[in-house]
């Protein structure tokens, strides 16, 4: 298939692109490359791979690019919380009104698949997990921006999200503001943290298990279209001192504390149910342990701030 990814060069994209060359797909990425990096440049050597460098909020961009495509998959995005807030005229136009630009140039034949956030599920009921059928009350700009845009994409039809656990794990497009990629880097390099709100819960997906589930949405789209879909380990539903726990499991120096005043702007508590994903066949393969043991050799090699993404 032919397949346009906007944002193609993010901490997911330059994972994913080269499994849907991989795979056998043509695939053409649009990206601003904001963040001076150039993750994708071993993707060069495949004659089925193109580069655009422009913005996916610039319909002359877009337009030409969505010609003979038969995916799309919107993956630009401001992501993260802190991001939003210090730009939020660029988040709401970027992660909301180019998804419906997009949708709007598009012929509905056209299949989209996107990935959403798990963070819109906000503040969970206690004593429940939230499935798709849960309601979505988004905490911050960047989840009603991205709970927005999956409105639009499921409204039109022909088309999936994926509501991704928080995601973690190496990325030749490396991120280190995540929650597990940041607490991993302060047990290498400071051997310590200190926790805030340390019992709310969140879910995890390494991001190789991300690329993995665009490519199970591609191969069962016609059975899959059209709904939400939790994206997370099952047994990694864990609150903050927990996901320390399991470094200081392999990172026996590393100490952590729960703060006893302060609190954590990110106020996202809940556990997630990925029974649905799970119903289709899919199967992630990396557990967090694993991760975690991926992390500590990517931090022999990661040692700058510029990693992050705000």
């Amino acid at each position: 298939m032919k397949i346009l990814v906007t944002g193609g060069a993010g901490y997911i994209g330059a994972v994913l692109v080269p499994e849907l060359l991989k795979a056998g797909h043509a695939v053409t990425v649009l990206d601003n490359l904001m963040f001076k990096q150039a993750p994708l440049l071993e993707c060069c050597a495949d004659e089925r791979f193109s580069f655009v460098r422009g913005d996916c909020r610039d319909e002359r961009a877009l337009a030409p690019l969505l010609k003979g495509a038969d995916v799309l998959l919107p993956l630009a995005a401001l992501v993260g919380a802190p991001l939003c807030d210090i730009d939020r005229l660029g988040a709401t136009s970027t992660n909301t009104e180019a998804v419906k630009t997009l949708l709007r140039l598009s012929s509905k034949s056209q299949r989209v698949l996107i990935p959403i956030t798990n963070s819109g599920y906000g503040i969970g009921e206690k004593g429940t997990e939230c499935t798709e059928e849960s309601p979505l009350r988004p905490l911050s700009l960047y989840g009603e921006t991205k709970v927005a845009a999956e409105r639009a994409v499921l409204e039109r039809g022909n088309a999936l999200s994926f509501r991704l656990a928080t995601v973690f794990g190496a990325s030749p497009k490396m991120r280190l503001d995540l929650l597990v990629n940041d607490f991993v880097y302060r047990a290498v390099n400071d051997r310590a943290v200190v926790v805030f709100e340390g019992h709310f819960k969140r879910n995890y997906i390494h991001v190789r298990d991300v690329a993995k589930v665009f490519l199970h949405g591609l191969a069962n789209f016609e059975a899959m279209k059209d709904k939400p879909y939790n994206v997370g380990l099952e047994d990694a539903n864990l609150s903050k001192l927990e996901l320390c726990a399991e470094i200081k499991k392999q990172v026996p120096a590393f100490a952590y504390l729960e703060a006893a005043v302060g609190e954590d702007p990110d106020k996202r508590d809940y556990v997630v149910s990925n029974k649905r994903i799970l119903g289709t066949g899919f199967r992630p393969d990396w557990t967090l342990e694993r991760g975690i043991a991926e992390l500590l050799k990517a931090y022999r090699i990661v040692k700058r701030s510029e990693y992050g993404n705000a």
